[in-house]
């Protein structure tokens, strides 16, 4: 079965810098990956190579089956979601006048603003999204009087609608209060529920939101690899520790590791 990326032995330098070193990371079909280190661990810099807007400067990636260096990136990149605090913001400097269904609606066609009149399928599958995330009583709403936590749910449901195969979440509970944080997670859990879900990955420094839906993890810590795999073997006492640089203990509760500094 092809992988639904490969990354072997990859390095980004940047200048007389390195960022990631020796990335060696196979996800499969079926599996759902945590990506978990500190600020400046090299998480947001890893996903930059996946889609192609930063080159490696040794190695090979291979996504959704093309190989980087043979394939066409920009239409890579129509299969690939994203969601985000940044895109939010972006969205919100630029089209923030914007009514949401018109937001949901542009992730059609992977745009930042809509440029073209959507067919009655779009807009049904829009309502549609925007109901399932509990988005109904703002479908008319500008997108920029959202608060946080419905843009970004807002900005999920626009992923879903172009239905990619692979789904990255760089951090998206950024700013979030406790409850919509829950809210936005239980939005992600009920979504990727459907068979032809998304494989995602998704990125925090926040383990307590890896959810029973995700099936690995990796560990980064100064650009380099700590460890990856199932997360109950990955997400440890000791590997974990390590990773975030202090020490901390997991106890996992609902399939969900929870994290407290041992003192």
């Amino acid at each position: 079965m092809q992988p639904i990326l490969r990354l072997e032995d990859v390095s980004w330098r940047r200048r007389e810098q390195t960022i990631l070193s020796n990335i060696t990371w196979t996800v499969q079909p079926g599996e759902h990956w945590a990506i978990i280190g500190v600020n400046g661990s090299g998480k947001t810099s890893l996903l930059h190579l996946v889609t192609g807007y930063e080159w490696p400067s040794s190695g090979r990636i291979e996504v959704l089956g093309e190989v980087f260096g043979r394939c066409d990136l920009r239409e890579l990149r129509k299969s690939i979601g994203w969601v985000s605090v940044a895109l939010a913001d972006r969205f919100a400097a630029h089209h923030g006048s914007d009514p949401v269904l018109d937001v949901v609606v542009s992730g059609r066609h992977a745009s930042i603003g809509l440029y073209e009149d959507p067919t009655p399928e779009d807009l049904a599958r829009a309502t549609h999204l925007i109901e399932q995330f509990g988005l109904s009583h703002r479908r008319t709403h500008a997108f920029g009087l959202l608060s946080q936590g419905e843009r970004q749910r807002a900005l999920l449901a626009r992923a879903f609608l172009a239905q990619p195969p692979l789904l990255i979440l760089d951090e998206p509970c950024t700013g979030l209060d406790l409850p919509a944080r829950e809210r936005f997670l239980d939005a992600l859990a009920d979504a990727t529920a459907a068979e032809d879900a998304p494989t995602l990955l998704y990125v925090t420094h926040h383990p307590e939101e890896v959810l029973p839906l995700f099936t690995h993890a990796l560990l980064l810590r100064d650009g380099r690899v700590l460890a990856a795999g199932p997360k109950h073997q990955v997400i440890t006492d000791e590997r974990l520790s390590d990773a975030l640089g202090i020490r901390v203990a997991v106890t996992w509760y609902n399939d969900r590791p929870w994290v407290r500094v041992v003192r």
